[in-house]
């Protein structure tokens, strides 16, 4: 008998709050309550296979459970704050007026338990209300990860389906073949996926099986193009037509996205502007007010170490959280026998359907991983140009590597008066150099793979039209490859003479593109490539299908190259407001700080009484300058590639120069 996991421990600790909770449920929730039904609207739609009811009883166990320990921890908390007097019932006053003193002293003593029985009651209802309502709003969440993977996919789905109605397709055949393209289509074929098996498995007509799933999607657009689709079969209309048309609709439509999200990172790039030169002014008043000798150093390190960090990485999140992303890996499979190239930095899949038949396979096996590994030793730049996030695996030991010998010798600050009497080399030492290790080679290598994919991209609009026009004066689409191989330049160029090159000795154009297409992985090309295999299979004549392939290519550019436009000045600003902050830093260093500090040392060497000015640590504001300039680089050169591609290895770029200029300035002013 197996040992259950830790998982399915929980899993069933968690079934059997809602199994204890159901009576509450019961008493508390009709069944026709709007909450129930918005629940179970969401647990359709984002696929999870439990029961309202249920699910919610559960949810009702965990905020409750979670309520009385924090309930517990807020009565312990507020007895404490007593107890270690860190505050007296004294100090409490609500100013009402009593009439005597016996009256007084009754209202002190009650002062304790009333707050200990408010801070429990409020810790209680946080904690309810985080344990319920955290729960019950999984499904909410997965279902607006759905509903924007659906979104984006859309406008390509729909022309995949136009390319199978061109290919002579009927409706029924259309919809089979979208569930099977999970891989490239993701969230929209799962929903073709639902009709599928509800009119195949469960006998339902397909017309009430796509109703039923225009009701159920979590996606406005695509209910409103299942509903419409709908309407076409039931009048016998033309559904190629009807799909060329949906096809141009949603193709502005993901223009129009594409606007509102960046008008949205606009407004993100101003208050970040904004908001991030918070912790500056509120650094100078507390440096003033230090002056004064009305301020805590423990505020001064509150803002560098608190406040900066916190206002970048909630930047970090909500931009991350607003920018689209290209859903997919941009892997395509093939048939079982055929190969479809690497699919990752050590792929055996191919001999693996072979080893448990055979001892001959598992020696091949073992033989080929080991050429792999050799392969990799022999050209390790061309492995980390494919996968660059593994050249941490080389770095990561040698900054610890590097630290330690520090460390060994000696030559490192270790204490915080240490780091505050050498702040540039303690902060190059502990900060800089471990930083430099693992970015730089990254940024390189990562920046090595995006350009290598964009000469691919950057030319598939053109060639799929010069591929379409070849195709449509009669050649076949092999011999419009190599049309378009030998008369065009670039790298794109040279992969179609490579895809010919494997056509002319026997291997399918299907298995010769998914290779290209697996070489590179990119989600939008494997779209394409999708599209192609799938109506090449069916007839050579596909100069429409490649117009198409060409039109959703030639949006995607008109996307990303209005994206890159708008994004750049967001970028700029970005930057700009770290050179701000760095400038103004400088100068309160090296104009402000030390003269104060002269001031400083003046007034008390004379002894004047009733002096304004009294003690300041000028090595300690110096590091809490120069830490913050760091802190605001790191942060502010993973906004900006969030910004600038949705991806946070972009802004690795961004950090280096940015530290780069960091540490320069402060070597001079410091």
């Amino acid at each position: 008998m197996s040992t259950p996991t830790k998982s399915q421990f929980n899993q069933v600790n968690i079934d059997t709050l809602g199994d204890l909770f159901y009576p509450l449920f019961d008493r508390l929730f009709a069944d026709n309550s709007d909450f129930v039904g918005n629940v179970e609207t969401k647990l359709k739609q984002a696929r999870m296979k439990e029961t309202t009811e249920y699910y919610i009883s559960k949810g009702l166990g965990i905020g409750i459970v979670v309520g009385l320990v924090l309930w517990v921890l807020g009565m312990a908390l507020g007895y404490g704050i007593f107890a270690l007097n860190f505050i007296t019932p004294e100090t409490l006053s609500l100013g009402i007026p009593v009439p005597n003193e016996a009256t007084a002293d009754l209202l002190r003593s009650l002062v304790v338990p009333i707050i200990v029985i408010l801070s429990g009651i409020v810790f209680g209802t946080i904690g309810f209300a985080v344990g319920f309502g955290g729960y019950v709003g999984i499904p909410y969440q997965r279902a607006s990860q759905r509903k924007r993977n659906i979104n984006i996919l859309l406008p390509d789905a729909i022309s995949f389906m136009y390319a199978l109605a061109v290919g002579g397709m009927n409706q029924l055949e259309i919809l089979r073949a979208m569930a099977q393209t999970e891989e490239t289509y993701d969230e929209v074929s799962k929903e073709f996926q639902s009709i599928i098996n509800e009119t195949e498995y469960l006998g339902e007509d397909y017309r009430n099986a796509i109703r039923t799933q225009a009701l159920e999607t979590p996606s406005d657009p695509f209910a409103q193009f299942l509903t419409d689709m709908l309407s076409i079969i039931d009048s016998g209309g033309d559904i190629e037509s009807f799909l060329e048309d949906k096809k141009e609709r949603h193709m502005r439509t993901a223009k129009q996205e594409e606007e509102t999200t960046l008008d949205t990172l606009e407004l993100f790039g101003e208050m970040y502007m904004t908001i991030s030169m918070f912790p500056l002014l509120l650094l100078i008043i507390l440096v003033v007010m230090g002056i004064m000798g009305q301020a805590r150093e423990q505020m001064l390190y509150l803002v560098v170490y608190g406040m900066i960090p916190l206002i970048g990485v909630g930047f970090l999140v909500i931009i991350a959280s607003a920018k689209t992303d290209d859903p997919g890996n941009g892997y395509l499979s093939v048939e079982p026998g055929e190969t479809a190239g690497k699919k990752g930095v050590i792929d055996l899949s191919d001999i693996n359907q072979h080893t448990a038949s055979s001892s001959v396979f598992s020696f091949i096996k073992s033989h080929q991983r080991n050429y792999e590994i050799r392969e990799i030793i022999a050209a390790p730049h061309q492995f980390f140009k494919q996968y660059p996030t593994y050249t941490l695996l080389v770095t990561v030991p040698i900054a610890l590597a590097v630290l330690g010998i520090g460390l060994i010798q000696g030559i490192a600050p270790t204490s915080l008066d240490g780091l505050m009497n050498q702040v540039v080399w303690g902060t190059l030492f502990w900060v800089y150099i471990p930083t430099y290790i693992l970015l730089t080679p990254l940024a390189i290598f990562y920046e090595w793979n995006v350009r290598s994919r964009q000469t691919i991209i950057g030319k598939l609009s053109v060639n799929l039209r010069k591929i379409a026009s070849a195709n449509d004066t009669g050649q076949t689409l092999q011999e419009a490859i190599e049309t378009v191989a030998t008369t065009s330049t670039g790298n794109l160029a040279r992969e179609l003479s490579i895809i010919h090159a494997k056509i002319s000795y026997g291997i399918s154009v299907k298995q010769a593109l998914i290779e290209f297409n697996n070489t590179y992985h990119i989600p939008r090309l494997s779209r394409t490539i999708k599209l192609i295999v799938e109506a090449q299979q069916a007839t050579n004549e596909i100069s429409d299908v490649l117009t198409t392939a060409a039109r959703a290519s030639e949006n995607a550019d008109d996307i990303e190259r209005e994206r890159r436009s708008r994004t750049q000045m967001q970028v700029a600003i970005i930057l700009m407001t770290f050179l701000t902050l760095l400038g103004v830093m400088a100068i309160l260093q090296s104009q402000f700080i030390d003269v104060m500090v002269e001031l400083t040392q003046g007034n008390n060497g004379g002894g004047g009484a009733g002096s304004p000015v009294t003690g300041l640590d000028g090595d300690m504001l110096s590091m809490l300058f120069f830490h913050a300039v760091t802190l605001q680089a790191l942060l502010a050169g993973f906004i900006a590639g969030i910004i600038r591609t949705g991806k946070p290895l972009s802004g690795t770029k961004f950090v280096v120069v940015l530290l780069t200029v960091s540490i320069a300035a402060w070597s001079v002013v410091a």
